[in-house]
């Protein structure tokens, strides 16, 4: 067919479609080269730039309130960790919470605030404000938003202590259970947390850094050497003895199977009394505590001055074994006496320690005799069948949880956090120290060979300035630490996440509890010299 000599079929033909597409814009034809993804609108600045005269030169400052970045740009290793371990879903899955407002915040909004505000090494509910910036680590966890610092603050107000205590009990005890059936020491010990308004339980009582004002007393159970908090009770300024103690530390232990008990329980001079001792003797669990410095024990001091065979106890420290029975006493038990001789003057800081009762120097008749040697003396009770030597260093070695409380005041919130209600204290302070076993388990994952407190390890392994970034449905976070050792910490973190990916390519057909242990088993590689966790006896038998 022969084409005609003018155009007029091409325009005819060209209309037609126009009309085609107008009329049904979906028939156009989708181009064989799309232009792409449609570019971001840039975020609107506020106002214009500032311009500043520097020693470097002119700079120009503006500000982009938009900008997803945040000031803890290494917390999602950790949420990897949380993840992985299955600690966080749980937690507040579980939590008895339970609003009727369509307006109030979700559990995870409010347990998630919580969680990292405590991080940051908050001590009061007016600190969230400065973490409601951060816009990449809320959502990583689930959030929807930062909750507000009233909306934290009045989230348990009218809760179930009840309810709450199991609900938070049994999160702890996730944390530490698979590792109580290795050989393990419980220390039991008190601290003092002062208070400063009108707050209930806020009653004078024994407080040696604040005489005179009201506090509270936390009632606290370790875990030593691994520095993990087992419970917490608060309680009463007034409180602070350890009778007060005693039934949430047996109930606590009658819990235990008898293959995960302690291997004894240690405790300062507050512990060392019949009540105590009988309780643990009729339980068969055994004990190691200090004694008072009562008119008995300084006549028996007195008189295990002038032994001659005191025996090396560790540190300078000398030690001779006694059998005693104080007024009060159903029976006569082991002692220890050690003594460590003080060298140079004393100080007045020790002459305070002394007229206060903490050390014994030397008695009166002591001077005619040797007026150049001077001893502090400990008197220490046991039920355990070892040496001197190494009931000395166990009792060294409780100083340790001093370090533990003095972490959990000043970097973890338990100086802070103060509501008018008592139960909202107890709640906080087991979300303080359940947040602080799951940081100082990641943080044994990532440094096995030493406890690394908050101070230390939140510069290290948390601070870092991340940016978010989406491309093509992914997201990235680019980090920039200013820490000195930040090539460590890149090197640290990159090996705990190659880490985590294995526990969770090899371990998919497990039970939470055998992954559990895979990983404790790689937090205390230290301790355990690479082996395996224990197992509990029955399930050793049946596998």
């Amino acid at each position: 067919m022969d084409k005609p000599k003018n155009r007029s079929w091409r325009l005819r033909i060209w209309f037609k479609l126009k009309r085609i597409r107008v009329m049904n814009p979906k028939s156009e034809v989708l181009n064989s080269h799309p232009k792409g993804e449609p570019k971001k609108v840039p975020a609107k600045r506020e106002g214009p730039p500032i311009p500043l005269d520097t020693y470097g030169g002119r700079v120009h400052v503006e500000w982009d309130p938009q900008a997803a970045v945040t000031p803890m740009g290494q917390l999602p290793f950790f949420i990897d960790f949380l993840k992985t371990a299955d600690l966080f879903e749980p937690w507040v899955r579980d939590c008895p919470l339970a609003y009727t407002s369509p307006n109030a915040p979700s559990k995870t909004d409010v347990l998630g605030t919580l969680m990292l505000s405590t991080l940051s090494g908050h001590r009061r509910y007016a600190h969230i404000t400065t973490i409601r910036c951060d816009s990449v680590n809320p959502k990583l966890l689930g959030m929807k938003k930062v909750v507000s610092e009233d909306s934290a603050r009045k989230a348990f107000i009218g809760a179930d202590d009840e309810a709450c205590a199991e609900w938070l009990g049994t999160n702890l005890s996730r944390c530490y259970e698979l590792l109580l059936y290795e050989p393990w020491i419980l220390d039991a010990d008190g601290t003092i947390k002062t208070l400063y308004g009108h707050q209930q339980g806020a009653v004078v009582g024994y407080n040696p850094r604040k005489p005179g004002r009201p506090s509270h007393v936390y009632h606290t159970y370790f875990a030593a050497n691994i520095r993990l908090v087992l419970d917490v009770e608060v309680q009463p300024g007034n409180q602070t003895a350890a009778c007060f103690a005693q039934p949430g530390l047996w109930e606590f232990i009658d819990r235990l199977s008898p293959q995960a008990r302690p291997a004894f329980v240690r405790g300062d001079c507050d512990w060392g009394n019949e009540g105590v001792m009988q309780e643990a003797e009729k339980r068969g669990m055994p004990y190691l505590f200090k004694l008072r410095k009562s008119a008995k024990v300084k006549a028996l001091m007195e008189e295990a001055f002038y032994r001659r065979d005191w025996t090396e106890a560790g540190q300078g420290w000398q030690g001779v074994e006694e059998s005693l029975q104080l007024t009060g006493w159903t029976k006569k038990r082991r002692v220890l006496v050690l003594r460590r001789e003080v060298k140079g003057e004393i100080t007045e800081v020790q002459e305070n320690r002394k007229r206060i009762g903490y050390d014994q120097w030397e008695f009166g008749f002591v001077d005619t005799l040797e007026p150049a040697r001077k001893y502090e003396y400990v008197v220490l009770v046991t039920s355990l069948e070892d040496e001197i030597l190494t009931l000395a260093q166990h009792y060294r070695d409780r100083a340790d949880a001093e370090n533990v409380f003095d972490e959990l005041k000043n970097q973890w919130g338990w100086c802070g956090y103060t509501t008018h209600d008592l139960g909202r204290c107890q709640i906080m302070a087991r979300i303080n120290a359940l947040v602080y076993n799951w940081w100082s388990l990641f943080v044994r994952l990532a440094i096995p060979t030493r406890h690394a407190e908050a101070i230390t390890s939140r510069p290290l392994l948390l601070s870092a300035v991340a940016k978010e970034t989406q491309h093509s449905g992914q997201t990235t976070l680019t980090l920039t630490s200013t820490h000195g050792k930040s090539k460590a910490a890149q090197r640290i973190l990159a090996t705990l996440a190659k880490f985590l990916r294995w526990v969770r390519a090899t371990t998919e057909q497990l039970s939470w509890e055998e992954r559990w242990r895979v990983i404790l088993s790689r937090v205390f590689r230290w301790f355990l010299k690479g082996r395996t966790l224990t197992r509990p006896r029955l399930l050793a038998d049946t596998s």
